[in-house]
């Protein structure tokens, strides 16, 4: 009987799973997506709070990962990721 984790529990065994999404997603026009990022996507986009699952679970949500909600991803982490760099450059300027 497969027991319930948390999904962070079962990052390692996903590796093959999150490798084939990011090669899909290559495929599809995101040239730079690799495991880490899909991970790190899944993580802020659909299982916040670390919820526990089942690997079927897991896996099955890792497939379903719709690219809206990986391009809606990368473009809250660009926008924030340029503030950032925004902001660093205002007070490195003031000073």
């Amino acid at each position: 009987m497969e027991h319930y984790q948390t999904v962070n529990e079962w990052k390692e065994r996903l590796a093959p799973v999150l490798q084939s999404k990011a090669e899909e997603f290559r495929l599809m026009g995101y040239p730079k997506a690799d495991r880490e990022e899909i991970w790190d996507c899944l993580m802020k986009k659909v299982w916040t709070g670390n919820p526990k699952k089942r690997l079927y679970e897991v896996v099955a949500e890792v497939y379903q990962l719709k690219t809206n909600v990986y391009l809606s991803y990368l473009t809250h982490n660009t926008l924030v990721n340029d503030d950032l760099s925004a902001s660093i450059s205002a007070v490195l300027e003031q000073n």
